[in-house]
């Protein structure tokens, strides 16, 4: 992994297309770092994901140069090439199951992603397992409704009280940028600038990437 494994024993993990990265994700990531204590957060970004993904996704490898690119300035982001490398599809279990083997059985793994993306954490494979084996954190938009965690915890733990120690919510006011949006103004030629970190504006545009 590149990293002193003995060195790290809570665990961020931001998973995702990352089509493209950008302030939000990096905002949440620091975010995420700072209020759970955690030692490190590793960037993981899809290599051929079960669930259907955006027509217009960039190749594996531009969006992990990318995801380098963004985190390179901060000692606590490492960018993972574990789901990209992965033949056949790449879930979700089989990433944490491969990072509690490089960092031990005692670990504790913070899996960061957005409060819409773990409502549909019943429909992932072995669902039991993933929470078994890791903590999650919910990352929301000011005003988002939290009822729907709620039910959610419930239909996973049935007891809210040790549901809310398996997932947190964390809130996040720069959710509101997103891959989607960025795209879509690439495309129609509008500005992207302070949307994303600047070297990776620069290869955007530089490869072209999202023109189409």
């Amino acid at each position: 992994m590149g990293k002193n494994k003995k060195q790290y024993k809570k665990i961020g993990i931001m998973g995702g297309t990352f089509n493209p990265i950008h302030i939000g994700h990096l905002v949440t990531a620091e975010e995420a770092l700072s209020q759970f204590k955690l030692d490190i957060v590793i960037f993981i970004p899809t290599g051929d994901p079960p669930h259907k993904i955006e027509n217009d996704t960039a190749s594996a490898e531009d969006r992990y140069i990318m995801a380098v690119i963004a985190t390179s300035s901060n000692s606590s982001f490492f960018v993972s090439r574990m789901e990209i490398d992965r033949k056949g599809k790449s879930y979700t279990i089989d990433t944490v199951r491969q990072l509690k083997e490089i960092y031990g059985r005692d670990s504790l793994l913070y899996f960061i992603t957005g409060a819409d993306a773990i409502l549909e954490i019943l429909t992932w494979k072995d669902t039991s397992e993933i929470v078994s084996l890791c903590k999650f954190i919910a990352a929301t938009r000011p005003g988002y409704d939290l009822s729907r965690i709620d039910d959610l915890r419930k239909r996973l733990f049935g007891n809210i009280n040790a549901a809310e120690k398996k997932i947190y919510i964390m809130e996040i006011p720069a959710l509101s940028i997103s891959s989607t949006d960025i795209r879509g103004r690439i495309r129609n030629e509008r500005p992207i600038d302070y949307l994303l970190p600047e070297g990776v504006s620069k290869y955007i545009l530089k490869n072209e990437l999202y023109k189409k």
